[in-house]
């Protein structure tokens, strides 16, 4: 799996219940989180591959000298071991993470 943002592809905001839907058909858990505007991730690592939709709001990761930023309906996809930092947006960012 590459580092890689997938925007949102149709006209509309995208439902949080058919979004997890969709990551749990691909194998994944999946659960919600929210983070207060301006809430910053320093590099880490995980040891399982992720993928995270954005629901509402901004999210900026870093990773491998590029910056990716999601909004509504916009998915990265997180490939297990890369360090990565995020920085969330002024108005916060609600998104799902799904692992696997």
């Amino acid at each position: 799996m590459n580092l890689e943002r997938i925007p949102w592809p149709g006209p509309g905001t995208p439902n949080a219940a058919d979004l997890k839907s969709h990551l749990e058909s691909e194998g994944y858990s999946v659960w919600q989180w929210t983070d207060a505007p301006g809430s910053t991730y320093t590099p880490h690592t995980h040891d399982h591959d992720e993928s995270i939709w954005c629901v509402e709001g901004e999210i900026t990761f870093g990773a491998n000298a590029l910056e990716l930023t999601l909004t509504p309906g916009d998915r990265l996809m997180l490939p297990e071991g890369t360090t990565h930092t995020a920085q969330v947006g002024s108005a916060g960012a609600t998104y799902l993470i799904g692992e696997r």
